[in-house]
């Protein structure tokens, strides 16, 4: 069985309607929510307004083909794992299927079997989580990682998105703190209610009381009309408070009532009023120390602090470097409709060793701008931001790129030999390298298959 905890959705793809109500039963009798499409237009409108765990695609299909439509669901959702099945496919078309991004590619009857194993796997290894406008893949909420105290805050994540706990999560700015919101809120039992975040560095102090708990007609001279706070817009699920240490003394006050009582009173009113939302609070800033200071209130820390996640630099993280890097690239890909298979060694060993203080939106951007200015099939030193060559010296510490370099190769390769079952010459055509490179980095790295 699938744990349930996961949220494992299928979308099944297929004109054939007999069949796709059979593999539905069986999935949702392990556990699994699965959705299905006659009509590959339906999924695509679908996919817009919904976010799925796997989808499977029939490669032969009278409106579209399965190939066409597998680039269509790329276009919307860049790294979502995509099978592809059909009664009677030829070699050229598994290989132009594979080489298009699906995950792997099943002749009907699927070996159900097996293709239980390989959504668990994906649950198990996901490292994927969408939320928000999936249209724009720049904006859709992503986590990529493939490191372990990272897999752990996940995990914690989940588990805390099951009670009605407040969270706060500390990190760095471009960490990933919004990210993790979403997955709490995503995977509660509150996900099908709003999601409201607030930036509470970017709001004026003066009206961030009335944005918090709205304000009555009259409340103030431009208060022409009754206005909801986004306490009561967020009724029924979750409130996230981005920058919680921005927040005054007086406006902390009035939030710890929110916490403890679960009311409040609109500006300009008398009325009490009930918020049931749950709290998620980030901050880049160290509480303590304001409490210290006095900027903060410690009563309010210890109620949103019940549970804490304290998200890792990407500096601290640098196995995660380089896949981050490769989906970005992917992203970018799509956006600018550009074909480019990767980074030049020089640039993969550029990435290993800045520090990124910006973290991984830093990264993101670099990418992009690398995307952009690419003219070839790899990503080379000319494609990067000046001030990055500047910093990037061939003299770097030889020892400690090498132990980057061998950490996120062993991720890559691993990855690489799951999706083809581990044939090694189906892994380096992935890879892009000869079947001796391979070999010799496999031995290396002590990887055997």
């Amino acid at each position: 069985m699938i744990d349930t905890t996961m949220n494992a959705k299928v979308l099944l793809i297929d004109d054939e309607h007999e069949y796709c109500v059979s593999l539905k039963k069986l999935l949702v009798a392990h556990d699994i929510i699965c959705d299905y499409c006659l009509d590959p237009f339906d999924a695509l409108n679908l996919i817009k307004r919904e976010a799925y765990t796997l989808y499977i695609s029939d490669l032969k299909m009278p409106k579209m083909s399965g190939i066409d439509l597998l680039q269509r669901i790329r276009d919307i959702d860049p790294g979502a794992p995509i099978i592809m099945i059909s009664g009677f496919a030829s070699t050229d078309s598994v290989v132009e299927a594979m080489r298009c991004g699906a995950l792997n590619f099943y002749e009907k009857p699927i070996p159900f079997s097996k293709l239980l194993s390989e959504i668990k796997k994906i649950h198990e290894r996901r490292e994927l989580y969408t939320t928000g406008d999936k249209t724009d893949a720049g904006k859709a909420g992503t986590i990529i990682t493939v490191n372990e105290q990272m897999h752990r805050l996940i995990h914690i994540a989940r588990k805390a998105a099951m009670s009605d706990a407040p969270v706060i999560v500390h990190g760095k700015s471009g960490t990933g703190k919004e990210l993790f919101s979403s997955i709490i809120h995503e995977c509660s039992p509150r996900r099908e209610g709003p999601f409201i975040k607030m930036n509470c560095a970017a709001i004026p102090e003066s009206l961030l009381e009335s944005e918090l708990f709205g304000y009555d007609q009259g409340a103030f001279t431009d208060a022409k009309r009754d206005q909801k706070g986004k306490f009561e817009v967020a009724d029924g699920g979750t409130m996230f408070l981005d920058e919680i240490g921005d927040m005054s003394l007086a406006t902390q006050a009035k939030l710890l009532r929110v916490l403890q009582e679960g009311e409040f009173e609109r500006l300009g009113s008398r009325k009490t009023r009930m918020a049931n939302v749950r709290f998620v609070a980030a901050t880049n800033q160290d509480l303590q120390l304001k409490i210290q200071e006095g900027t903060f209130r410690e009563d309010l820390f210890f109620r949103l602090s019940v549970i804490q996640i304290e998200i890792p630099s990407l500096s601290e993280r640098p196995d995660d470097i380089i896949p981050i890097a490769r989906y970005y690239l992917e992203t970018f890909n799509h956006k600018y409709h550009k074909t480019i298979t990767g980074f030049s060694e020089q640039v993969t060993n550029m990435l290993l060793v800045h520090d990124w203080p910006g973290n991984v939106r830093e990264l993101r951007n670099c990418i992009e701008r690398a995307v952009i200015f690419c003219e070839g099939d790899v990503i080379s030193l000319a494609d990067m931001p000046t001030h990055y060559l500047k910093e990037f010296s061939g003299n770097v510490d030889t020892s400690t790129l090498q132990s980057f370099y061998d950490s996120v190769s062993r991720e890559i390769i691993l990855n690489a030999l799951e999706k083809v079952q581990g044939s090694r010459t189906k892994a380096a055509e992935i890879l892009n390298i000869s079947r001796k490179t391979l070999y010799l980095r496999m031995k290396k790295l002590g990887i055997h298959v």
